[in-house]
């Protein structure tokens, strides 16, 4: 049975408090996401499989598949933590709230697997933003606008790799909130305008399917994320069809 949502409380909201709490399980349980990944084993532990500083394998099946996922919102996590610990010169009000908000998501997304996975879990990535000038606009926005356009590719990329229904389910639930974040970035970048760049360009979204593009597999997702992560990603053991 559902849980009932606090009076007067969103959904996200209700969310990001038990993602917060020290009580995980009952996060997992309440937000129906826990189905097929839980039985991965659960557990508190998130110094997996690799060191964070050296090697990490994902490991095979859909478990690989997940602890891929986890990697990349780890990624998003750190950088989106970075961003609001010190908003860059000029950040509007809405620009915070905008980018506070995903930091929120990307961390609850980041929580999620990592208890999810348990044991089986990758260690934490070490990872390296020195190439993004935390402090200007232009470099925040064009830096999150590559990881959002990076993360929802790889979902779909990823998503036909899954044998779980369940899995497939979360996958699908987590990169419709991937593409509302590319949609919000992009915006900022490009507002309002149907131009190339814009939130749903030609660059995203194929005019004459009305469908996303493209989708990447792994191994170039990795390869695009190298430049932040320090921590070397072993995939070899990955389903690729």
């Amino acid at each position: 049975m559902r849980t009932r949502l606090p009076q007067g409380e969103s959904e996200l909201h209700f969310l990001d408090r038990l993602a917060r709490s020290t009580n995980r399980r009952a996060f997992l349980q309440w937000s129906g996401m826990a189905i097929g990944v839980v039985a991965l084993g659960c557990s508190d532990d998130h110094n997996g499989p690799g060191n964070g500083d050296g090697e990490v394998n994902l490991g095979t099946g859909d478990t690989g598949v997940l602890n891929y996922a986890y990697a990349l919102e780890q990624l998003e996590a750190a950088f989106y933590t970075q961003v609001v610990a010190s908003f860059y010169a000029g950040a509007s009000v809405d620009e915070q709230s905008i980018l506070t908000d995903i930091r929120d998501h990307e961390v609850i997304h980041r929580d999620f697997f990592r208890t999810a996975l348990g044991s089986a879990a990758i260690a934490d990535l070490t990872v390296d933003f020195t190439t993004i000038n935390f402090a200007d606009r232009a470099s925040v926005l064009g830096a999150a606008k590559t990881f959002e356009d990076l993360g929802v590719s790889a979902y779909n990329g990823a998503g036909q790799l899954l044998t779980d229904a369940a899995n497939l389910l979360v996958a699908g639930k987590i990169v419709s909130v991937e593409a509302r974040h590319a949609a919000a970035i992009r915006d900022l970048l490009v507002p309002r305008s149907s131009a190339a760049g814009s939130f749903a360009g030609d660059d995203t979204v194929d005019p004459t399917t009305g469908l996303e593009i493209p989708e990447r597999a792994p191994p170039a997702v990795l390869t695009a994320a190298d430049t932040y992560v320090v921590t070397t990603i072993n995939s070899s053991g990955l389903p690729t069809s």
